[in-house]
């Protein structure tokens, strides 16, 4: 069974005629925008907006014909994977290095639907590194902010060289534990100096669609 090909594929029962769709980045996603592309390919007729220039490449192979955020008003439906998710539905993301591209597609679409393996399902984040994104400009003094937090950063590296992401900045990957609070810690992390966003997406998730004891399951946020 592949679990990614088979959560991958199911979000693409979501997306309806006309849509226009934020697509994710990572292995999972990638089977939901080539399914979509067969789709478009059969008269399916949306518009992608991608999260990430490996993204992009992949939606114009595929032929989904692409808008930029700020050529529309709206986005219906974004779709994309994490790298942990917690029994509240927040999440780690940021392992590809495209959470801020991400953050904002999420943010500004009606519906943010996740498609995770089996593997990401956590009772608490925290053991995967958070990644944060940071501007290149003093990013030491800027980990050490995080240091004071309680994270133990590392820059990512790429063959030697600091990780650039598709915004030109860096990425600090930051083990913090147990994440017993998500949500204090995402605000306390973009209020330092030089961390433009972070990997925490809480909150944001309305659906996740996963493998639960080898089944496909859709988990729906609850309400509050």
């Amino acid at each position: 069974m592949n679990e990614k090909k088979e959560v991958g594929e199911k979000a693409v029962d979501f997306v309806k005629e006309g849509m226009v769709v934020g697509l994710g980045t990572g292995s999972t996603v990638f089977y939901t925008i080539s399914k979509l592309g067969q789709l478009v390919q059969q008269g399916l007729s949306i518009k992608g907006i991608p999260t990430s220039k490996q993204t992009e490449k992949l939606a114009i192979d595929v032929g989904i014909p692409l808008v930029s955020l700020n050529e529309i008003d709206h986005i219906d439906l974004a779709i994309d994977g994490a790298d942990e998710v917690n029994l509240d539905l927040d999440l780690i993301k940021g392992g590809g290095g495209a959470l801020l591209r991400e953050k904002i597609i999420a943010n500004a679409a009606k519906t943010f639907i996740l498609v995770t393996d089996s593997h990401k399902n956590v009772a608490r984040l925290g053991t995967f590194p958070l990644p944060i994104e940071v501007v290149p400009f003093g990013y030491e003094t800027t980990m050490k902010h995080i240091r004071d937090l309680g994270g133990s950063p590392e820059l990512r590296k790429n063959q030697g060289n600091p990780f650039l992401t598709d915004n030109g900045n860096y990425i600090i990957d930051s083990s913090f534990q147990e994440i017993r609070e998500p949500k204090e810690l995402e605000k306390n992390l973009n209020l330092i100096p030089g961390v433009v966003d972070n990997g925490l997406f809480v909150g944001m998730a309305d659906a996740v669609i996963t493998i639960i004891d080898k089944k496909l399951v859709t988990k729906v946020r609850k309400k509050k």
